[in-house]
C-alpha cells in the first residue's frame, strides 16, 4: 500500500496546498480519493495519468472535493480512447445524477463529448491512439454508498462510516481501507471528535484527519462540530489507537512556520503516536516514522 497526499488544502485559493485529494495504490489498482481543485495536477506530479486511476472515491460532494472529478471523467475517457476498462466510482448521494449532469447526452459536456465521437477530426484523433469506431460514450461504474456499506474487491477492502460535517444537507462519508495488513483511514471532513470516525479508524496504521483551525479560535460551537480543530483530531488519534495521524485541510492562518511546530507539541500531550504535517505530495511511510539512511 501507497499513499500519496495530492491536496492538503481547503476551499481557500493556494499555490501550495491543493485542495482535498489523496492517492493510494495498491497492487495495479490505482485509487484516487476525493479530488478537489488542483488536485489533478498534484496526480500527474506524482506521475499518474487520468488513463491509470481505477477507481475513484469521493467522501462528500463540496466541491473542495470533487471540482477536479469532472476534469478525471473526461481526460480519462479522452485519452483512454475505448482501450481500458471504465472508472469505478463510490460515493454517497447523489454522485450518480451529479455524474450524468456532467457527462449525460444531456449534460454540460454532453455537446462537447458527441463532437469529439462523431466529428471526423476527433474520430481521426481517436483511432491514432487506438480507438475502433463506434466510439463508445463514457459509462463509469457508480456505487452509492451509505454508512456502514463494505466492499471487498479480493486484493483490498473498504468500510464506509458517517463524518461529522454539514449534514443533512450534504452525506458526509469516512472510509478505511486494508490490504496486506495494512490499514488506512481517510475521515473526510470530520469535526469535533466523532464517534463514527474513531470507530473506524480503530488500530489503523495511518489515519488522515481533518485539522482545519486552532482550538478556540471557531466562532461558533457549531462551527467546531463541522470542522475540526487540532485538539480534536488529537483525541480522534488517541481513543482510535491509531499509529500514525497525518493532519491534513488546514486553514493557512495554521500553516505557519511556528504554528505548525506549536500545534504538533500541544497535540501530542494528548496522542503520543506519529503526528505527520499533510503537505502536498508527501508519500506517507507506512510503518511509521523512521530515520533516513545517512549520506
Amino acid at each position: 500500500m501507497k499513499i500519496t497526499l495530492l491536496g492538503t488544502g481547503t476551499p481557500s485559493p493556494s499555490l501550495r496546498m491543493a485542495s482535498s485529494g489523496y492517492l493510494l495504490e495498491i497492487g495495479d489498482d490505482v485509487i484516487v480519493i476525493d479530488h478537489g481543485p488542483g488536485a489533478h495536477h498534484r496526480l500527474m506530479q506524482a506521475g499518474k495519468r487520468a488513463v491509470d486511476v481505477t477507481h475513484f472515491f469521493a467522501t462528500h460532494l463540496h466541491y473542495d472535493h470533487c471540482l477536479d472529478y469532472p476534469r478525471l471523467l473526461l481526460q480519462r475517457w479522452d485519452m483512454g480512447a475505448d482501450l481500458i476498462p471504465d472508472l469505478k466510482v463510490y460515493g454517497p448521494a447523489p454522485i450518480r445524477r451529479m455524474t450524468d449532469l456532467l457527462i449525460g447526452p444531456d449534460g454540460a459536456f454532453g455537446p462537447d463529448l458527441r463532437a469529439r465521437i462523431e466529428h471526423q477530426g476527433s474520430i481521426d484523433i481517436f483511432e491514432a491512439r487506438g480507438g475502433k469506431v463506434p466510439r463508445r460514450w463514457p459509462a463509469p461504474e457508480i456505487r452509492e454508498l451509505k454508512p456502514g456499506d463494505f466492499i471487498d474487491n479480493g486484493r483490498w477492502t473498504a468500510r464506509v462510516a458517517e463524518s461529522s460535517h454539514v449534514q443533512p444537507y450534504l452525506l458526509c462519508l469516512g472510509y478505511r481501507f486494508e490490504a496486506d495488513g495494512i490499514a488506512f483511514c481517510y475521515s473526510g471532513d470530520s469535526g469535533g471528535v466523532c464517534p463514527d470516525i474513531v470507530e473506524l479508524a480503530r488500530g489503523c496504521d495511518v489515519l488522515i484527519h481533518m485539522c482545519h483551525y486552532y482550538t478556540g479560535t471557531e466562532p461558533t460551537e457549531i462551527y467546531r462540530r463541522v470542522c475540526g480543530n487540532h485538539l480534536d483530531a488529537a483525541e480522534v488519534a488517541r481513543q482510535a489507537g491509531v499509529k500514525m495521524l497525518v493532519l491534513t485541510h488546514k486553514l493557512e492562518q495554521i500553516d505557519q512556520p511556528g504554528m505548525r511546530e506549536r500545534i504538533i507539541k500541544e497535540m501530542s500531550a494528548i496522542y503520543d503516536g506519529d503526528i505527520v504535517w499533510g503537505e502536498d505530495l508527501l508519500e506517507l511511510p507506512i510503518g511509521g516514522a523512521r530515520l533516513a539512511k545517512m549520506e
